[in-house]
């Protein structure tokens, strides 16, 4: 029985069903990780049958935090798949920060039972949990969902130690926020922060900006010049875009690495250095070690500490977040973007990712929501319509008029790609059937009643 008073009503608009992914052959094998939480680093077996999640003795899975129901949350385990149903609990259950009364789940997903964070892996995985941080925030990354907060809980251990660290991401993704907020979080943050920018530095030039040199070591060395690692001293150097390195000049950064020692172009002694390296790359170094292109020894010097920063596509549910903080940077308050803008940036992939966001909320800003551009996925499944309003209307209705026509794309596509099935077609969307149908009937398109069964 579910906690009295425990039965909110959750609105259409809320209750969501996750995509069905294609099964495996054979009996599933799966567990529960508990990754938040007193209990966290918990692992529960899941057996076919049904198992009650909640505080209440009585639960299969019993949860302490006391933000969880007596009984919240029911997984019926099947040999083909697990299917998670609310149980009237009080703070609910979400998936990818939407609420849900039920959902199928698939290995991988992270379900979160008022603040309590599960996830579901196959049995014989060998997943090490990752606790999760409480911050929403670590320097100026900004993020609340498992991923960050599992990324900001390494980031606190790797800036309290003085290691050197390797930065690894997509272009777009806070490399460079991540290498300042070690700097700032770690011991060093009194020292300087010395950012080089290799892809931007003539390869001519290079070892002198990294290394320094002395006078008349070449044309035009009038003088002598510390390199940044000299400059570093005390604090931290970035090395930004480390896979584009030449590859000679690689043996004298590994000797930096190993020996904190560097020898400026034309001296003959070196010189002793006390600062630590955060490197970055947007290249597959694994890869371009194989392709001769980047030394082993020295990948495997950098990659002791390694940082993974995820594409904003896999942390989809931070978007209003992400938004909220740049305008809040640039003084304008989270009404400066409609829910009409809002909606329509969450149906895009996001290519260039935190970056590209940055960019499009700052143009919508200036120059007004009405000239975004075209905003394609890969498939071109999505879009944001091109901004083409009737001028003799007024911006409101002009901009409804846009969304009517998103709208009727999308179902038009949606619709036909899943065979006039609704269930299929709600899950693919992420949406309700319910909130599905009501677009449909708001578009004079055909229903076609099913159920789960047929998909």
């Amino acid at each position: 029985m579910a906690d009295p008073g425990d039965n909110d009503v959750v609105p259409d608009e809320l209750v969501r069903t996750a995509p069905v992914p294609m099964m495996r052959r054979g009996p599933l094998r799966l567990k529960l990780l508990v990754l938040s939480g007193e209990q966290a680093g918990q692992s529960h077996a899941l057996r076919p049958g049904v198992v009650r999640l909640g505080t209440s003795s009585t639960c299969d899975v019993i949860l302490t935090d006391r933000v969880v129901s007596r009984q919240h949350l029911q997984l019926e385990v099947s040999e083909e798949r697990v299917v998670a149903t609310d149980l009237g609990s009080r703070n609910g259950s979400f998936f990818e920060g939407v609420r849900f009364t039920e959902l199928e789940v698939r290995p991988g997903a992270v379900l979160t039972l008022g603040t309590v964070v599960l996830k579901v892996v196959p049995e014989d995985s060998r997943e090490r949990v990752m606790p999760l941080s409480s911050r929403k925030r670590f320097g100026a990354l900004v993020g609340g969902s498992v991923k960050m907060r599992e990324l900001f809980t390494l980031l606190e251990r790797v800036a309290a130690g003085g290691g050197d660290v390797l930065v690894q991401g997509e272009t777009g993704t806070g490399k460079e926020l991540c290498a300042e907020a070690l700097h700032k979080e770690g011991a060093r943050a009194e020292g300087p922060f010395i950012i080089v920018d290799i892809a931007g530095i003539p390869p001519s030039l290079m070892e002198s900006e990294l290394f320094g040199h002395v006078r008349g070591a070449f044309t035009g060395a009038q003088g002598e010049r510390a390199g940044a690692f000299e400059r570093a001293q005390g604090g931290t150097v970035f090395l930004d875009e480390v896979g584009e390195l030449p590859l000679e000049l690689q043996p004298r950064l590994l000797r930096v690495l190993e020996r904190r020692q560097v020898k400026r172009v034309g001296a003959n002694d070196y010189r002793t250095v006390d600062m630590r390296v955060v490197a970055a790359t947007h290249v597959d170094l694994e890869q371009a070690v194989q392709q001769g292109r980047f030394r082993k020894d020295l990948y495997h010097r950098l990659a002791v500490l390694k940082v993974v920063p995820p594409p904003l596509r896999e942390r989809a549910d931070d978007l209003p977040l992400l938004i909220d903080a740049m305008l809040e940077r640039m003084g304008r308050p989270p009404s400066a973007l409609t829910e009409q803008t809002r909606a329509l940036m969450a149906q895009y992939p996001w290519p260039g990712n935190v970056r590209e966001l940055r960019n499009v909320v700052e143009q919508a800003v200036h120059l007004g929501e009405d000239t975004l551009p075209p905003m394609e996925s890969p498939s071109g499944a999505v879009r944001v319509p091109t901004a083409t309003p009737e001028t003799e209307l007024p911006f409101k209705e002009a901009k409804e008029r846009l969304i009517e026509v998103f709208e009727r794309d999308y179902l038009q596509g949606l619709i036909t790609r899943c065979d006039r099935n609704i269930s299929r077609a709600a899950r693919e969307a992420g949406i309700a059937r319910v909130y599905l149908r009501k677009l449909l009937t708001k578009h004079g398109m055909m229903l076609v009643d099913d159920d789960d069964s047929r998909d």
